[in-house]
C-alpha cells in the first residue's frame, strides 16, 4: 500500500496544468501565436489523460508495476508541461509590464534580463519545448490505451465544508488523556519515587533512571509522556524540565543542540553543541522527555549523549517514547522497569469516535455502529480518531458500512498504517496533494500554518474557485484537514513570536498566528505518498546526495547548504519547485540553475540574481543582511509573497515594486532601518498583507497613506513615521487609507517618532481621528501620539482583546476603556501626564473590565487614582477576571482599587467569601511605588484562613514580587501564595502558609526572617545587612543561598532541618559554623571567603562538589 500512494498525487498535478493551458493571459497577449494548433492539441489530449488517471491509482494499488511506471512517467511530464505553460504566461506577463513602462523605469539592459524577449526568438524555442511534450503525452495515450485503463471521474470538489464544533478536535484528546489517568499516576509515581530514593541515598549523578514507554504507534505514548511531563507534582520536584523529538535519526550532537533551542537553555556559540548541554543541566535535578527513539543499532551513540547527561543533579530522569523494545533495552540496559503501555479501553474509544463523527447531533442507527468501529481501532486513539473524522463526512448507514468493509482491521503485525491510508485515500485530490506535500518537513516539525497556505499556492496546489481568494480557500482546506486529524498540535501564537521578549507564555500579547504539527505515523501516510519528491535533510547531509536527483520539494537546515547543492548538481541539474533553507546561504550562484523553482526560502547576506528565477511565486529572505534589494526583482512577474521579516540592514525597497501586480502577501515587519515606501504601491491591488508601512511626505516621491486605499490589506499591520501626515487636512489625508474598511485587518500599530510629539502644534490628534480602523480589530498599539485625548472611535471596538499605549507624553485622559465587551490584556506604559485609569466623572456601573485578564501599568509619573469619581454601584469587583497585574515606577500611587465582597473559589475548592478588588489575580509585581503603603486598599483583611465570612485580599495570588516600594510595610494574607520576592522594601514577613519559594535582597531594615512554613524549598537572602537569623519548618528546603548578610553568623538547627536540602551557596556571610543537620545532604557547595574553622572533614568529605573563590 505505500508504494501505491506514492503515485497518488498526479492527478492534482495534471488538473493544474490543464487549468494553466486555457488560461487567458495566453491569448490575450499572443504568446502562443505559431503554435495554435499545438496549443489545441494539448487543451484536448490533457484532459484524455486526466480521464483515466482515477483508474491509474487503483490499478497500481492492486501492485501492478506497469500502471505504476506510467502514473510516474505521467507526473514528470506533467511538470514539464507545468514549465513549458508558466514561461508562456512569464512572457505574457512580460509583454503587459513592457507596455506599461517597466523596461524604461528599469534603465536597465534587457537583453540581460530576458534573453528571449526576442519573439522570434521565443517562438522557435517555445515551439520544440511544446512539441516534444505532445510527443510524450501521445506515448502515454498509447500506453494508456494498452493498459485498458477506463474512465472515471475525479473525485468532486468539496464544496459542503464541514461545520464542526471547534471544541470537538479538544474534547477527543480530553477523552483519551483522562483515560490515561491511571497510567498518568503510575508513571508519575514511578519517576518520583526513584528520583527520591536516589537523593535519600546520596546516589551519585551518573546513576540517571531511564524509564521508556514502550507500545505500538498510534497508542498516545506521546499524549501520555506529555501528560506526565506537565504533571503538577512532576513540576514541583523537577527544576528543569526538557523535551525533544528524537525520531527516525539519533544524531548525538544535533540532538544535543535541539534539546538546549528548544528549551531556552543558554548556549555558548564557541562551544559545542554537547558541552552547552552538559552546562544546562550540571548540578541541576532534570527530567528529559526523549521522544519517539529509534536507534536500536548502535548503542554507542546513546552512551556518549548519556555521558554528558549525566553531568545533572541527583534524582535526575529520562523518559522516553518507543515502539521498540530493543530500544528500551539498549536504554535501560534491561527490559525489565519498562512501562508497556496497553491499548485503550473500547469504550473510551467510542467516545472518540463519538466526538469526531457527530460533534453534538448523534443519529440513532449510527450510535449503534461506533462498537464495530471501535473494534477496528486495535485500541489506538489515534486511528479512533482518524476513523471518527473519516466517518464524520458519511451521512449513511452504507456509506459506514463501506468504510469499515475497505479498512483493515489493526493489529500488532499490521500496525494502524492501513487505516490511516484509507483516511487519507478518501481525500479529494487536491486535499491529498495539499497533505502530501506536508513530507518535505522533518518530523515534528512545527508548521506555520500561513506559511503553508503560501506553499500550496505557489506550488499551484489551490484550485482556483471563483469569488473565493485561494487563501480563503487554503484556509478551508486547511480546516478539513485538521478536522480528520491529518494536523494536530495547533497552537496560538503572537505574529511576532520568533523574537519576543516574552519568554514565558503570551499572556501580554495577541495570539494571531497558528501553528501545528503532524503525527509521526500520519507524516509517514505523506511521505509514502510522494515517495522520493519530498526530501529533509538535517544530519549526514553527504549521505542524503542521492535523494537530491529525484526531490522536488527540499528542506535543508544544515550548515554551509551551498555545499550540498552544488554537489548535487555535479551529478545532475535538480527540477526542485520548492526550496526552504534554515542556514545561510553563502553563495547564491547555484540558485542560477534553479530556473523551475517556485518557493524559495533562504538566509543570504549578498544580492539576489532575479532573472534565473522566472517562476518564483514565493520568496522568503527573513532574517537577510543586506541594505537593498536589486532593483531587477520587479521582473519576478509570478511572485505572489515576498517576506523580507527581520532584515534588520534593509533601507528601501526597490522603487519599481509597483510591477510586481500578483504580489499579495509582504512582510516588512522588524525592518527598522526602512526609510520609505517605494512610490505607486497602490498599483498593488492584490496586495492582502503589508506588515510594516512607513509614511511618506507629501512631494517625497514616497508612497503615502492614500497608497493603501484600495488594498484590501488582513492580518497585521504597522503605521510608522506618522509625523510625515503633513497635509492641510490631516485627518482627511489619514481616512484616505481606508483603514475603516479593511475588514481583515486583526491588529494594528500606529507609530510617530519620539521627538515630534513634544512640538506645540503637532497634528497627531487628528491624524489619529483619521485612522479609524473597522469595530471588529483584535488588537491595537499606539506609540509616541502626541494628542492629549483620544480619538472618539477608541469606545466603538466592541472586538478588541488587546490594547497597548505607549510613552503617548501628553494623554490626560482616557476613553471609557472599562465598557469595552472582549477587552482581554491592557498596557500602559510612559503616560507621563495620564493621573486616572477610568475618568470622565461618571459613575462606575456594575460591569467593568468584564474580561480583562492582564494590566500593565509602567513609568506613570502622576498616575495616582483609579477612577475620578467615588461612586460606585453595586458590590462587584472593577476587575473580576484579571489574572496578573504588573504595576511599576508609578511614584504617585497611593492604593489599589476599593476591594469589593466577593465569593471565590479556593484551589481546594472551598468557597470563600472576601474582599476583594482582584478576586482572581494569581501574579502580581510591584516597583518603584513611592508612596503606595498598603495592599489592602484601605479595606478590611486579615482573618484566619478557613474561617468563616473570612476576609482576603488576594485569595488566589499564587506569586508576588516588591521592588522599590520603601512606604510598603504591611502585606495581605493570601492563603496560595507559592513564591514571594522582595526587593529594597521594608515590610515585615508574613508565614504563608504555601510558600515554596522566597527571594529577599536589598532589604536592609530586615532584621529577622520567622516562622517559615513547612512548604519551604528555595530560601534566597541576600544584601541585607540587619538580618541577625531566620528559623522555621526547613524539611523540604532544596536550595539555600545566603550572600553578602555581615550579622547572619549561624544557621538554624533541627532532627529533620536541611533532610532535603541539595544546592548551597553562602557567599560572603558572617556565617562562622554549619550546623551538624546539614553535614549528610550537601549536593553542591559555593563558598566564597571560606573560614577555616568550616574545613571539618565530617561534612567535607560529603561534599559532592566544592567551588572555592575569593
Amino acid at each position: 500500500m505505500a508504494e501505491v500512494l506514492a503515485t497518488m498525487v498526479v492527478g492534482p498535478l495534471l488538473s493544474m496544468v490543464k487549468e494553466k493551458a486555457s488560461s487567458y493571459l495566453l491569448d490575450q497577449y499572443k504568446v502562443m501565436e505559431g503554435m495554435e494548433e499545438q496549443h489545441k492539441l494539448l487543451k484536448r489530449k490533457l484532459p484524455a489523460v486526466l480521464d483515466v488517471i482515477a483508474d491509474a491509482e487503483e490499478q497500481a494499488a492492486k501492485h501492478r508495476e506497469g500502471a505504476k511506471a506510467w502514473l510516474e512517467e505521467v507526473r514528470t511530464v506533467a511538470y514539464k508541461a507545468n514549465d513549458v505553460l508558466d514561461e508562456f504566461k512569464y512572457e505574457a506577463l512580460r509583454r503587459k509590464a513592457k507596455a506599461e513602462g517597466h523596461y524604461k523605469a528599469l534603465g536597465m539592459d534587457v537583453i540581460k534580463l530576458f534573453p528571449s524577449h526576442n519573439r522570434f526568438v521565443f517562438r522557435y524555442k517555445m515551439a520544440n519545448r511544446l512539441c516534444m511534450i505532445l510527443q510524450e503525452i501521445d506515448v502515454l495515450i498509447a500506453e494508456m490505451n494498452a493498459f485498458r485503463f477506463k474512465f472515471k471521474p475525479q473525485p468532486q470538489m468539496l464544496m459542503q465544508w464541514r461545520q464542526t464544533d471547534a471544541c470537538i478536535p479538544t474534547e477527543s484528546v480530553d477523552i483519551a488523556s483522562k483515560s490515561r489517568a491511571q497510567e498518568t499516576k503510575d508513571l508519575v509515581h514511578q519517576l518520583l519515587e526513584s528520583s527520591k530514593d536516589r537523593l535519600l541515598a546520596g546516589a551519585s549523578s551518573k546513576d540517571l533512571m531511564v524509564l521508556p514507554i514502550v507500545g505500538m504507534g498510534g497508542l498516545g505514548k506521546t499524549t501520555l509522556a506529555q501528560l506526565v511531563y506537565n504533571d503538577t507534582e512532576i513540576k514541583k520536584h523537577f527544576e528543569l524540565r526538557l523535551w525533544v523529538c528524537v525520531s527516525d535519526d539519533f544524531d548525538v550532537d544535533s540532538l544535543a543542540n535541539k534539546i538546549v533551542k528548544e528549551n531556552g537553555c543558554e548556549a555558548s556559540g564557541s562551544s559545542s553543541a554537547l558541552d552547552n548541554l552538559q552546562k544546562a543541566v550540571s548540578g541541576k535535578r532534570y527530567l528529559l522527555v526523549l521522544d519517539d527513539v529509534w536507534n536500536r543499532d548502535e548503542p554507542s551513540k546513546w552512551e556518549r549523549l548519556k555521558s554528558y547527561l549525566q553531568h545533572g543533579g541527583s534524582g535526575s530522569s529520562v523518559l522516553t517514547t518507543t515502539r521498540d523494545e530493543a530500544v528500551a533495552k539498549l536504554m535501560m540496559g534491561t527490559t525489565e522497569g519498562a512501562y508497556k503501555l496497553g491499548s485503550l479501553d473500547e469504550e473510551s474509544l467510542g467516545k472518540i469516535i463519538k466526538a469526531r463523527a457527530f460533534g453534538s447531533k448523534q443519529p440513532g442507527e449510527l450510535v449503534n455502529m461506533v462498537g464495530k468501529v471501535a473494534k477496528r481501532c486495535a485500541g489506538s486513539p489515534l486511528v479512533a480518531t482518524a476513523l471518527g473524522s473519516l466517518l464524520g463526512t458519511k451521512t449513511s448507514k452504507q456509506e459506514w458500512e463501506d468504510v469499515l468493509n475497505g479498512s483493515t482491521i489493526c493489529d500488532e503485525e499490521n500496525g494502524i498504517l492501513p487505516v490511516l491510508k484509507l483516511s487519507y485515500n478518501c481525500l479529494p485530490s487536491y486535499m491529498r496533494q495539499c497533505f502530501a506535500f506536508c513530507a518535505m518537513f522533518p518530523k515534528d516539525y512545527e508548521i506555520d500554518v500561513q506559511m503553508l497556505i503560501h506553499l500550496w499556492m505557489a506550488n499551484g496546489f489551490i484550485p482556483e474557485q471563483s469569488k473565493v481568494c485561494p487563501e480563503t480557500f487554503g484556509e478551508r482546506i486547511f480546516i478539513e484537514l485538521k478536522s480528520r486529524s491529518f494536523f494536530q498540535d495547533l497552537k496560538n501564537v503572537p505574529f511576532d513570536d520568533k523574537y519576543s521578549i516574552y519568554k514565558n507564555g503570551n499572556k501580554h500579547r495577541y495570539c494571531s498566528r497558528i501553528t501545528c504539527k503532524i503525527h509521526d505515523l500520519m507524516h509517514d501516510v505523506a511521505q509514502s505518498a510522494m515517495g522520493e519528491e519530498c526530501a529533509a535533510i538535517a544530519t549526514h547531509p553527504s549521505e542524503k546526495e542521492d535523494v537530491l536527483r529525484s526531490a522536488r520539494h527540499l528542506y535543508l537546515s544544515i550548515r554551509q547548504p551551498q555545499t550540498l547543492l552544488n554537489a548535487s548538481q555535479e551529478k545532475g541539474s535538480p527540477a526542485f519547485q520548492t526550496l526552504i533553507c534554515d542556514g545561510y546561504v553563502g553563495d547564491l550562484k547555484i540558485l542560477s540553475k534553479y530556473n523551475s523553482i517556485r518557493a524559495l526560502k533562504i538566509v543570504c547576506g549578498s544580492i539576489l540574481r532575479p532573472k534565473y528565477l522566472h517562476h518564483l511565486r514565493y520568496l522568503d529572505l527573513s532574517e537577510s543582511f543586506f541594505e537593498a534589494l536589486p532593483e531587477d526583482i520587479s521582473i519576478l512577474y509570478h511572485l505572489q509573497t515576498l517576506n523580507l521579516s527581520y532584515c534588520d540592514r534593509l533601507k528601501r525597497l526597490p522603487k519599481q515594486l509597483k510591477y510586481l501586480t500578483g504580489l499579495r502577501h509582504l512582510y516588512t515587519h522588524g525592518c527598522g532601518k526602512l526609510k520609505s515606501m517605494p512610490p505607486e504601491l497602490g498599483r498593488l491591488t492584490s496586495l492582502q498583507t503589508l506588515t510594516y508601512f512607513v509614511a511618506g511626505a507629501d512631494g517625497s516621491g514616497c508612497s503615502n497613506l492614500g497608497e493603501l486605499q484600495n488594498s484590501d490589506l488582513g492580518g497585521t499591520l504597522k503605521l510608522s513615521k506618522l509625523e510625515n501626515v503633513t497635509g492641510a487636512d490631516a485627518q482627511a489625508d489619514a481616512e484616505a487609507a481606508g483603514l475603516g474598511k479593511k475588514k481583515k485587518l486583526t491588529e494594528l500599530e500606529l507609530c510617530w517618532t519620539d521627538s515630534d510629539q513634544e512640538a506645540q502644534n503637532n497634528n497627531h490628534k487628528e491624524v489619529v481621528e483619521g485612522l479609524k480602523p473597522h469595530d471588529e480589530l483584535k488588537a491595537l498599539r499606539i506609540n509616541h501620539c502626541g494628542s492629549r485625548t483620544f480619538p472618539t472611535w477608541m469606545n466603538t471596538l466592541k472586538g478588541m482583546v488587546n490594547l497597548k499605549l505607549f510613552h503617548c507624553k501628553k494623554l490626560e485622559e482616557l476613553p471609557a476603556l472599562w465598557e469595552l465587551p472582549a477587552l482581554q490584556i491592557l498596557g500602559l506604559e510612559g503616560l507621563e501626564s495620564l493621573h486616572c485609569l477610568c475618568s470622565g466623572g461618571t459613575t462606575l456601573w456594575e460591569f467593568t473590565f468584564p474580561k480583562l485578564k492582564v494590566l500593565t501599568l509602567l513609568e506613570m509619573a502622576k498616575f495616582e487614582a483609579w477612577w475620578e469619581t467615588h461612586e460606585v454601584q453595586g458590590e462587584e469587583p472593577i476587575f473580576p477576571k484579571v489574572e496578573e497585574l504588573e504595576i511599576k515606577e508609578c511614584k504617585s500611587l497611593t492604593a489599589l482599587p476599593k476591594a469589593a465582597s466577593v465569593i471565590t473559589e479556593l484551589s481546594g475548592g472551598v468557597n470563600t467569601k472576601c474582599r476583594s478588588a482582584f478576586p482572581a489575580l494569581r501574579k502580581m509585581t510591584l516597583g518603584g511605588l513611592n508612596i503606595l503603603s498598603d495592599l489592602s486598599a484601605l479595606e478590611r483583611w486579615g482573618a484566619a484562613e478557613g474561617t468563616p465570612g473570612e476576609e482576603v485580599t488576594f485569595p488566589l495570588l499564587e506569586d508576588l514580587e516588591i521592588r522599590g516600594c520603601p512606604k510598603l510595610t504591611d502585606l495581605p494574607e493570601a492563603p496560595n501564595l507559592s513564591e514571594l520576592s522582595m526587593r529594597k522594601a521594608n515590610h515585615h514577613f508574613l508565614p504563608f502558609p504555601c510558600l515554596e519559594s522566597l527571594y529577599i535582597d536589598y532589604c536592609s531594615g530586615l532584621s529577622e526572617v520567622a516562622n517559615l512554613p513547612p512548604s519551604i524549598k528555595t530560601l534566597y537572602i541576600c544584601e541585607c545587612g540587619k538580618l541577625q537569623s531566620f528559623s522555621g519548618d526547613l524539611r523540604l528546603l532544596e536550595e539555600l543561598t545566603l550572600c553578602r548578610c555581615k550579622r547572619l553568623v549561624s544557621l538554624p538547627d533541627g532532627p529533620q532541618a536541611y533532610s532535603s536540602l541539595r544546592v548551597l551557596r553562602i557567599i560572603q556571610d558572617g556565617i562562622k559554623l554549619l550546623p551538624p543537620s546539614l553535614h549528610s545532604r550537601l549536593g553542591y557547595l559555593e563558598v566564597k571567603r571560606l573560614d577555616d574553622r568550616h574545613e571539618e572533614p565530617t561534612w567535607k568529605r560529603s561534599i559532592r562538589k566544592l567551588v572555592c573563590s575569593k
